[in-house]
């Protein structure tokens, strides 16, 4: 086995354990923390792949934007001791069903695509071009998509931050 095979299994092995705690756990507060660990491991496959930016927008973003807005709301709205209530038994099997299914779909989809490497050279990255295309207003820009969306979830974090606290407050 190669250094970059023993990484990606262990990569691999954090997402899955991680990934399984994040929704099994009772408490919500670890189940942020777990889910950072998720994000931290995703970002590492991405740096194996050299995709630096890509790992770079997922550190930044996703496990330092929205895991501390996730953690920032969960300390406003509730308790840190706070645990989930247990969940019935028929959701727990239909939950069971819906995952292993899609497990099963996704694996004959992966196994019957016929996967053929490129033969053609790889293309120069320029990271001023998309540096620029990422922040305009043309076609390929995604600065008003991204503003909306901010707004959108911002919106969304004081509806439920004032949700929260009216059913604390009776």
């Amino acid at each position: 086995m190669t250094s970059n095979q023993i990484m990606f299994a262990i990569f691999s092995g954090i997402i899955v354990l991680f990934s399984i705690l994040t929704v099994t756990t009772k408490r919500i507060l670890r189940a942020a923390v777990y889910l950072l660990f998720v994000l931290i491991s995703t970002a590492g496959l991405y740096f194996m792949l050299n995709y630096q930016f890509l790992a770079a927008v997922q550190i930044t973003l996703y496990a330092g934007g929205i895991v501390v807005l996730i953690i920032f709301s969960i300390l406003l709205t509730s308790h840190i001791s706070e645990k989930f209530e247990a969940t019935e038994m028929k959701k727990s099997i239909f939950s069971a069903i819906a995952a292993i299914s899609g497990a099963i779909l996704t694996i004959l989809t992966i196994l019957q695509y016929p996967f053929v490497a490129s033969q053609a050279p790889a293309k120069e990255v320029n990271m001023d071009l998309i540096g620029k295309s990422l922040l305009s207003y043309n076609v390929d820009g995604y600065v008003l998509p991204f503003e909306v969306i901010s707004i959108l979830l911002l919106a969304a974090m004081i509806a439920a931050i004032v949700i929260a606290k009216k059913q604390n407050a009776k």
